[in-house]
């Protein structure tokens, strides 16, 4: 996903990651629910020791290897603005900036739905040549 937004759209439409294509059945014959079933290999995320769901401070609440000023502009609704500079100042102690959080944010939603994003980008683009 950060390649499309780095490189930009090629003609074939974007590509899964390598690992995801070498798990396509092979045409000798093997029809796809016939395909072994794998998992694919899932990054391990920190787990609360109370209800082992993910740590939400432990992963939105971490420092980004860039800054603000290497970024872009983006505007978002004065609500939003409100929430999560409430949600920096409390739960992130202001220990983290508003650009941190929204960088984590990010990182985890392509990475939790960059397969998806990429499926439905190269369903619904069609190249002019």
């Amino acid at each position: 996903m950060m390649n499309l937004m780095v490189d930009g759209i090629k003609r074939e439409g974007l590509q899964l990651p390598p690992q995801h294509q070498a798990e396509a059945p092979e045409k000798e014959g093997i029809k796809p629910e016939e395909a072994p079933q794998e998992q694919p290999a899932v990054k391990e995320k920190p787990k609360s020791k109370r209800t082992g769901e993910p740590e939400y401070e432990s992963i939105f609440f971490k420092k980004p290897d860039t800054n603000a000023r290497d970024g872009k502009t983006v505007y978002i609704r004065p609500d939003f603005h409100e929430k999560l500079s409430r949600i920096v100042q409390v739960i992130g102690e202001d220990k983290i900036t508003i650009y941190a959080y929204l960088d984590n944010l990010l990182d985890y939603h392509f990475h939790e739905f960059g397969e998806q994003i990429t499926r439905s980008f190269n369903d619904k683009y069609k190249p002019i040549l």
